[in-house]
């Protein structure tokens, strides 16, 4: 079963033990990149409206998942993230992705960051051929296989 699938039936289970592994990684680069992921998962059509915006702000502000982290942190990150998408999106997304990059190091840590990502693509309850797409993309900036997550 493949992990969109695990999301889909688990997700409870799943997002349990997402917050229990991302409790594990309370870095700086861990927040940095998973508020990087959060900005291009949102902005995975080259724009991020107002309304995108807001909604994934919302889901970190809510998320049980980050709650490790000080939220207005994570806000003011994924904000300053959407600013430089908004200003150039393709050297802004070269930049978040160098962000994302540094979890390379830790399989781990970019597996979690990814998973957030993929939540926060199926937040709306329609995960995109875009969406899908730039977590590829992430995957691969991670040397991380996106077939592990069924993508």
């Amino acid at each position: 079963m493949g992990f969109l699938s695990k999301l889909k039936q688990g997700a409870v289970e799943m997002q349990s033990q997402l917050v229990s592994q991302v409790k594990q990684y309370q870095n700086k680069n861990f927040a940095d990149a998973t508020m990087a992921i959060c900005a291009l998962v949102a902005a995975a059509d080259g724009t991020i409206d107002a309304d995108e915006r807001r909604k994934t702000a919302g889901f970190i502000s809510s998320s049980d998942t980050l709650a490790v982290f000080e939220v207005s942190q994570l806000q003011d990150t994924f904000n300053g993230f959407c600013d430089k998408l908004t200003k150039d999106f393709d050297f802004g997304k070269i930049d978040l992705l160098q962000v994302v990059s540094k979890l390379k190091k830790s399989p781990p840590q970019a597996r979690a960051a990814v998973q957030v990502g993929i939540i926060i693509g199926n937040a709306d309850g329609v995960f995109d051929d875009d969406e899908k797409q730039i977590v590829r993309e992430i995957c691969r900036s991670v040397g991380i296989d996106a077939a592990e997550f069924d993508l």
